[in-house]
């Protein structure tokens, strides 16, 4: 799976850090009776919703890997514009596209 440089860097330099929050992650996904493609989907919204690229990018390919396909990943994003704005909606839109046009999945 791809991982930002800076991920990688922040895992190496703080790995007892990592560990924690990447335990924290699986406590949270494991906490509730969602399938991990709809945990996939909800992560995705909140990340358009704090207008985190990295966060959208990351969750569209996790989404995809959970069995998403391109369509259930583009209504999430659809869903937001009532929310968070036409703005917002528009530059997540744009992001997601740019996941779905590298990855063999989103085509």
């Amino acid at each position: 799976m791809y991982l930002p440089k800076i991920y990688e860097k922040f895992a190496e330099k703080f790995p007892a850090l990592m560990k924690n929050y990447q335990e924290m992650g699986k406590s949270c996904r494991e906490a509730g009776p969602l399938a991990e493609k709809y945990q996939d989907l909800i992560k995705l919204g909140i990340a358009i919703g704090a207008n985190s690229r990295g966060a959208v990018m990351s969750s569209v390919r996790k989404a995809l890997s959970s069995g998403a396909n391109p369509e259930e990943i583009t209504h999430a994003v659809l869903l937001s514009l009532t929310t968070t704005g036409f703005p917002n909606m528009i530059a997540a839109l744009g992001w997601v596209n740019e996941v779905l046009e590298k990855h063999p999945e989103g085509k």
